[in-house]
């Protein structure tokens, strides 16, 4: 019951600062309407004028207050006030003489139903915008149930190798030779490094705020934020050789530059990884349409065709390798949503001898 009551008054107090509210916004338009037509009366002596200063206070009346009654209400006030203020005789209302009932007829027609039809495309705007936030909500939801999915995979995978590869260790270690035992350990210690990767991007999402896929974006130097990607990727990889080409401007972008180098990171790992050539990867950079452009190339097999348009959906890809580093599931993801928070976009597509992934991000924040 006193919930009920509390909801009750709840309704009762939103309606009254509804009413208030309108109330104000109709009388604010209506006297900037009334002293702006006052001073062109002055001016000129024509009726059109003024009428058509009140049609827009109307029209502004029924854009930014809730519901059709303040704008007919306020058609009412605006055809009274016309013909009270601004007609012979002043302060009169007279609908006797000549002409006057049909034109403030008309007039009232004319904003009555403008005022009706800005009504009625503010709620249809509304219920767009209503639908468009389903929507981000609805593909909210498919990416974290993608992401899900490809964590319980891409975690999975390296650690039932590092299991199998452990046991193997302790199970035979008197029987394993120095280099045998080398390489088990050295199995060990990549799939760490791969699930201490996977711990890092993991990280990087939660760096973006639940619920608003918005990032907090200060200005950076391209090259440095570059430069900084590939020493990163040099450690963990050192055998990796990167081919970096950058404009000779100084150029800053709006970006979060921890989570733009978790990106390139990602994808250089990935063309490292899945390109499987002896080529080298290049990371070019360049200005267009206001726009900074990443492309990262390698010169590999490609990526599968039936692949390309679902690459970043976070479903997870392993290829004929039994190379547990060969998951192509959360990195991708997780990359289309950092760079979806700047405001950017990110494609994949397959060159003459290789793959390219390519991403933009806008130079005005």
């Amino acid at each position: 019951m006193q919930q009920s009551q509390s909801v009750s008054t709840k309704k009762i107090m939103s309606r009254r600062k509804i009413i208030i509210n309108n109330f104000l916004i109709c009388t604010g338009f209506l006297v900037a309407a009334t002293a702006v037509a006052t001073v062109f009366s002055y001016i000129s002596d024509s009726l059109i004028n003024v009428s058509m200063f009140y049609i827009l206070s109307v029209l502004m009346i029924a854009r930014y207050t809730d519901g059709y009654v303040p704008g007919i209400i306020a058609s009412i006030v605006c055809t009274v006030f016309i013909n009270l203020v601004f007609t012979y005789p002043y302060m009169e209302l007279n609908f006797h003489m000549r002409g006057y009932p049909i034109t403030f007829l008309c007039m009232l027609t004319v904003a009555t139903i403008t005022s009706a039809a800005t009504t009625r495309m503010k709620a249809q705007s509304i219920i767009l915008n209503e639908r468009e936030k389903l929507l981000m909500e609805a593909e909210k939801e498919k990416m974290r149930a993608n992401l899900l999915r490809a964590i319980s995979h891409d975690l999975r995978t390296p650690l039932t190798s590092i299991i199998g590869t452990s046991s193997t260790y302790l199970e035979n270690s008197d029987t394993l030779s120095d280099s045998e035992k080398s390489a088990l350990i050295q199995n060990i210690s990549d799939d760490s490094n791969w699930l201490l990767n996977m711990v890092e991007n993991l990280l990087s999402i939660t760096r973006i705020r639940d619920g608003n896929t918005q990032v907090t974006k200060i200005p950076e130097p391209l090259e440095e934020v570059v430069s900084a990607a590939v020493l990163r990727l040099k450690k963990r990889i050192p055998t990796a050789i990167i081919k970096v080409q950058v404009p000779d401007d100084f150029i800053m972008i709006p970006m979060d530059a921890t989570l733009i180098e978790q990106v390139l990171i990602n994808l250089m790992e990935n063309a490292f990884y899945h390109g499987n050539s002896n080529m080298p990867i290049h990371l070019n950079t360049y200005i267009q349409d206001n726009m900074a452009w990443f492309q990262v190339s390698d010169y590999g097999p490609g990526i599968p065709g039936d692949r390309l348009s679902t690459i970043f959906d976070g479903a997870t890809y392993t290829s004929q390798s039994t190379d547990s580093r060969k998951g192509m599931g959360i990195g991708l993801s997780i990359c289309k949503t950092i760079i979806s928070a700047h405001n950017g976009k990110i494609t994949a597509s397959n060159i003459a001898d290789g793959a390219r992934i390519t991403f933009n991000l806008p130079l005005g924040g």
